[in-house]
């Protein structure tokens, strides 16, 4: 028989940094992998990630872990340079999921900025608390637009605040496009307080919640929680990982794959 695998307390702080490197490199960590790279028992792992997760250096999921997103906030300007052929295709997909006549809300973000760049004659009305989405909006045949007041957050090219939110309240809508950092089984994520703020509320208003999000965003969380999945009735992405695709069936959320 062999041997159960023996905690060893004076390399603890050693055998947690390589748990973080672990989680940093791959993205996510399951507990049977770490006790088989390890060598130690599976409830000192848990242990382990429990206070990594009290230091914020990852987080912990059913049976192991995922990363924590601690890079700065990229500006939207240079966001949209990442993954474009992606973001292509998961607009070209949102924009087939709008009828015609109905009401929709467009985040801010570069993903939801690229739906409104091919809207045309669909007799719609759009509600945008984004400067990209106005501006790309304005003008355009067969479309209505408001913009909602609030106060002006550079970094995200949106509007946020009291005022926003205020704003908010007088509006429902068919379809809400909501764009997120980050996606766990946990439910959706962003860096800012204030977006998530104004996210929630515009989720609340909305009959359907689509998320649309590039596959680099999966298995990480940003710094503050949107909603749970089972607040989202889509997920529009341009490539489906075994996690996602067992996420939304458990929490019955429809995954489209662009493309496809």
């Amino acid at each position: 028989m062999s041997r159960m695998p023996r905690e060893q307390p004076v390399f603890a702080e050693e055998r947690r940094q390589r748990i973080v490197d672990a989680v940093a490199a791959q993205g996510r960590v399951r507990i049977a992998e770490l006790v088989e790279l390890l060598g130690v028992t599976e409830p000192t792992i848990r242990k382990d990630l429990d206070e990594l997760q009290r230091l914020r250096l990852l987080q912990r999921t059913h049976g192991g872990a995922i990363a924590v997103q601690s890079h700065s906030e990229v500006p939207l300007h240079d966001r949209g340079f990442q993954h474009r052929e992606a973001k292509k295709l998961i607009a070209t997909a949102c924009r087939d999921e709008i009828t015609r006549g109905e009401s929709v809300f467009l985040d801010s973000g570069t993903t939801v900025q690229g739906i409104a760049e091919g809207l045309d004659n669909l007799d719609v009305n759009i509600l945008t608390n984004a400067l990209g989405v106005a501006n790309l909006v304005a003008g355009r045949p067969g479309i209505r637009h408001t913009l909602i007041g609030g106060q002006v957050r550079p970094l995200g090219g949106s509007l946020i605040g009291p005022v926003a939110l205020d704003n908010l309240t007088r509006f429902h809508v068919d379809i809400a496009f909501i764009g997120a950092s980050g996606l766990t089984e946990d439910g959706i994520s962003v860096a800012d307080v204030a977006e998530a703020q104004i996210k929630q509320a515009v989720i609340d208003r909305a009959r359907r919640v689509i998320v649309p999000m590039d596959s680099s965003k999966f298995s990480t969380s940003d710094f503050v929680t949107v909603c749970q999945l089972n607040r989202i009735d889509m997920i529009i992405t341009e490539r489906a990982t075994d996690d996602v695709t067992r996420w939304c069936k458990r929490h019955g959320v429809i995954l489209r794959v662009a493309g496809e």
